[in-house]
């Protein structure tokens, strides 16, 4: 591998720590706020991104705490997804990628991925009922991630794991008859 491809791949790496970090931050904030929400309401104003949900928390404690699940879950899924691709960075031989563990890998991301669209639109279809029920669900929208976005992402990246499959049959045959 050239020296300027592994500088790049270092420096994806980096971002994608510092992405790792910032979501962290993000699901840490988001479990705070839950929390904050529930017990003392009036702090809300002064939290990190002001997530508040106690308009519905007061008409409907059901409806709070579905919809705060859905927030929560998938920023924590986000966490995860960005966790494995680290681990992946870390322990891919870029000499002879083509390995189990690298498969495992991308078709833990892609199946992470599907389940962050999936749960998004969940989630997105879930803020409307609640726009039609009068709930004002204006805040929610910036935590609820472009399900198209990831559904086709993930269907990429399963691809790209049906090809790493087939490149280690090859690279196994190709070391059988050597």
């Amino acid at each position: 591998m050239s020296k300027k491809n592994n500088i790049v791949f270092k420096g994806l790496s980096i971002i994608t720590w510092l992405i790792f970090v910032g979501l962290c931050i993000e699901a840490g904030g988001l479990l705070v706020n839950f929390f904050i929400s529930i017990f003392k309401p009036e702090w809300i104003p002064n939290l990190y991104q002001k997530l508040d949900l106690t308009a519905v928390y007061n008409q409907n404690k059901f409806l709070f705490f579905g919809t705060y699940s859905f927030i929560l879950f998938i920023a924590v899924l986000k966490v995860v997804l960005f966790y494995m691709i680290i681990k992946l960075t870390y322990k891919i031989n870029l000499e002879k990628p083509f390995s189990p563990f690298v498969l495992k890998q991308i078709s833990h991301i892609s199946y992470y991925t599907f389940s962050i669209g999936i749960l998004s639109y969940i989630g997105q279809q879930s803020n409307k009922n609640l726009m039609h029920k009068g709930f004002d669900t204006n805040s929610i929208h910036p935590f609820l991630p472009d399900s198209q976005a990831f559904i086709l992402m993930a269907g990429i990246i399963y691809i790209i794991a049906v090809i790493f499959a087939k490149g280690i049959e090859l690279q196994n045959e190709n070391e059988l008859t050597i």
